[in-house]
């Protein structure tokens, strides 16, 4: 919406939340979403054709085309628990729309929705007492946190998807115009509107699996002495393939990847489709193992207990340039090393204390609703230890953890890391950003995925 109203002065955007505390940080400079670029963008436009408000129903009423910006966790009781999108906050922002709304509006679907959830947004509204016409759209996002602010600025792509009647191809043109603002419209997709819904869930279930196709094979690599980056190098530069998502981490996170997929395999077995559901679901299950693998190898290295032993963690977010920590590697990998008795000590450069904490407590939830062993809040918070910069967070520590891709660990003083370390220092590259055989020559034991040492 700040990308909007920067390229389209002549629109008024109105960016509404229930939530005061989040409106109140948006109308600050201290945002609640760390982006590079976009700050600076709401800073231009902020008060003159963006604004934030709490004010849902005046807004609802004032505007012609309604961005669903909410939720779509991932549901977590009931029927689909586990897999299915949980609509909840879809079907009351489409209530409201339907209960406030007195004139003609165009509803954008903007959230990250299954397939066919247009029509449960036009049975709400035609089951209200509205009678203001409406259309449903589907303009689903391919921004990449991190990279946001140029993915939409000069984006490869645009989608749009409509109903394919006379009033619906003049709502997919309305919202046509507003892109065609600053991107050429060669790049604007029209579509119907099932394809486009379709269309998000496969393009992030194609990301992901290339993801763990390469972690897959960085396992095999470490068994065979191949090394993992030079085997990406390879079949990345054949382009029938490419080299994008290609690099072997700890395992991919995000608030897009899992949930995307988890919801195509609910849609796959709602149709009747098994083995199609059991083909994504091996992605998941892929990754979830790459990051397990990841934490055994250290409680391994470290002769098979981290009990009582610190161990320094670098990185919480699920990749850098963000602040958005959901499905992190870092919180399977702390969750592993804390149920070992281990006291893990983290630093981020953009995660706050209390969000770290949230999201193991919030694991705790998931883990006990399956059944499996969870963690006290009390161990938590007694264990897990945030620092406000690097080094106090390694010093003493029997093994430094690289989580999260930051490139302000690249240029760290490892030396000083080693020197302020326990002996033998250990250290595991989760995201092979470091150069293994200088810190080996300071002294220090690296462990990278998808390599052997040299």
């Amino acid at each position: 919406m700040a990308v909007f109203a920067y390229k389209c002065p002549h629109i008024k955007v109105i960016v509404v939340d229930s939530n005061p505390e989040k409106i109140a940080a948006w109308n600050t400079d201290e945002l609640p979403v760390y982006e590079p670029g976009l700050l600076e963008i709401v800073k231009e436009v902020r008060g003159k054709n963006l604004f934030f408000s709490t004010e849902v129903d005046a807004a609802i009423d004032e505007a012609e085309m309604i961005f669903i910006s909410v939720n779509t966790p991932t549901k977590t009781y009931g029927v689909g628990k586990g897999m299915a999108a949980d609509l909840k906050y879809v079907e009351l922002c489409t209530r409201q729309i339907a209960r406030v709304a007195k004139d003609d509006k165009i509803i954008v679907e903007k959230s990250t929705l299954p397939v066919r959830t247009a029509q449960s947004i036009k049975a709400i509204i035609n089951g209200s007492d509205s009678d203001f016409n409406f259309q449903v759209l589907s303009n689903p996002e391919f921004l990449a946190e991190g990279t946001a602010i140029n993915d939409l600025l000069y984006g490869d792509r645009v989608l749009i998807g409509g109903d394919q009647t006379p009033e619906g191809l003049e709502a997919i043109e309305a919202l046509t115009e507003v892109y065609a603002n600053w991107l050429p419209r060669e790049r604007i997709i029209q579509t119907r509107l099932w394809s486009s819904e379709l269309s998000k869930l496969t393009a992030n279930a194609f990301l992901a699996q290339r993801v763990s196709s390469i972690n897959a094979i960085s396992a095999l690599c470490e068994r065979t002495g191949a090394d993992v980056d030079e085997v990406a190098r390879a079949v990345g530069m054949d382009s029938r393939i490419g080299s994008k998502f290609l690099k072997a981490s700890v395992g991919f996170g995000g608030s897009c990847f899992q949930k995307d997929i988890l919801n195509l395999v609910y849609l796959c077995h709602h149709f009747g489709l098994p083995k199609v559901a059991d083909y994504w679901e091996q992605v998941i299950i892929m990754n979830d193992w790459q990051k397990h693998r990841f934490a055994q190898m250290v409680i391994s290295k470290l002769f098979n207990t981290v009990s009582g032993k610190k161990i320094g963690m670098l990185g919480w977010a699920f990749k850098k340039d963000t602040n958005d920590s959901r499905e992190s590697a870092a919180i399977y990998v702390a969750d592993e090393l804390l149920q070992d008795q281990a006291e893990v000590h983290v630093y981020d450069p953009q995660v706050s204390a209390a969000r770290m904490i949230d999201d193991l407590v919030y694991l705790q939830t998931i883990k006990e609703g399956n059944g499996s062993h969870i963690l006290k809040q009390e161990d938590i918070r007694k264990r897990l230890v945030i620092h406000p910069e690097p080094y106090d967070a390694l010093k003493d520590a029997h093994a430094a953890l690289v989580i999260t891709e930051w490139d302000e660990f690249k240029t760290c003083d490892w030396q000083r890391i080693y020197d302020s370390m326990l002996k033998p220092a250990f250290l595991f590259d989760g995201r092979n950003i470091l150069d293994a055989k200088a810190l080996r020559t300071i002294g220090f034991d690296v462990y990278q995925i998808g390599k052997g040492i040299d």
